[in-house]
């Protein structure tokens, strides 16, 4: 079962949201309204909380997961990922915020209670260190991530576009595939 509760802690997915069923969530997580998970990610809310917020996508490949209350994190660390955003292919999202219309680039990494205000975009393969926090409206690029140039108009536009398409495509993969089956 690829939908499943971790002791007393259970799933809350809104009716519209689309998860792959090879993709893993596991415990304390809530997917807002047409959220889309992909094929492969592990969303592993067990020892904090996860929250997606509506219209976000999670693609391919994805890691989120979080860290627990303890005396080297006093309060731990939960993943919280705003509306409208859009995680790239083989992301790691650990313990970090995310703002709203934010991209994260295929293969970046966001750790321990980082922040990414709002309109942000994270290139590929950056890593945002524990406790970072990026400035939005920039373009953020390097490991670590460093500030690069403001945000044009057409990429603030595009982060809404990308999100809006896969929620498109998350309904076309609700209603089912129209492929051949296997001979």
């Amino acid at each position: 079962m690829n939908i499943r509760a971790f002791e007393e802690k259970h799933p809350r997915i809104d009716a519209s949201a689309w998860v792959d069923e090879t993709a893993v969530v596991i415990g304390e997580v809530t997917l807002g309204a047409s959220v889309s998970v992909w094929p492969g990610c592990v969303i592993r809310g067990d020892i904090h909380r996860i929250e997606i917020g509506a219209r976000s996508n999670i693609q391919d490949g994805s890691v989120l997961h979080v860290s627990h209350d303890s005396r080297f994190m006093p309060g731990g660390a939960p993943l919280i990922v705003h509306e409208d955003v859009t995680v790239g292919h083989q992301v790691v999202l650990h313990g970090c915020e995310i703002g709203h219309h934010c991209l994260i680039g295929i293969g970046a990494r966001v750790l321990d209670r980082a922040v990414l205000e709002p309109f942000t975009m994270l290139g590929a393969g950056s890593l945002v260190t524990p406790g970072q926090a990026l400035e939005g409206g920039w373009l953020w690029l390097g490991a670590p991530a460093r500030r690069v140039r403001m945000l044009t108009d057409r990429e603030r536009e595009y982060l809404d576009y990308v999100a809006e398409n896969y929620v498109r495509l998350a309904a076309r993969h609700r209603a089912g595939s129209t492929a051949a089956s296997p001979q």
